[in-house]
């Protein structure tokens, strides 16, 4: 499995720990991110489908440093496979996507 992206792995690892403020810190201050191919806004986004409801992710598999697929979970909608993309510019995330995995 290919290593991920040291900022993405930071991003993963703040996920997991629920920590908002190092999750944040990953992010450029321009950052953007789509959910099943429709633009979200981060804050909104973020607060209901990560910290409010208590996300979790394992990496399942890499396809570069900046693509995995991974089975994430929350209160909201339990568990699901999902595809994670990244932009990384000056090491800081400028953009992600993520959404339902094929099989």
């Amino acid at each position: 499995m290919t290593q991920l992206d040291r900022t993405v792995q930071k991003f993963v690892d703040a996920i997991n720990a629920h920590d908002s403020d190092t999750f944040f810190e990953t992010l450029s201050e321009d950052a953007s991110m789509s959910d099943d191919g429709n633009e979200r806004n981060l804050a909104q986004w973020t607060d209901s489908e990560i910290f409010a409801t208590n996300a979790r992710m394992s990496v399942e598999s890499t396809t570069s440093p900046t693509e995995f697929v991974a089975d994430y979970s929350n209160d909201r909608w339990g568990s699901m496979r999902t595809a994670w993309r990244f932009t990384v510019r000056d090491g800081l995330i400028s953009r992600f996507e993520t959404g339902q995995a094929g099989a």
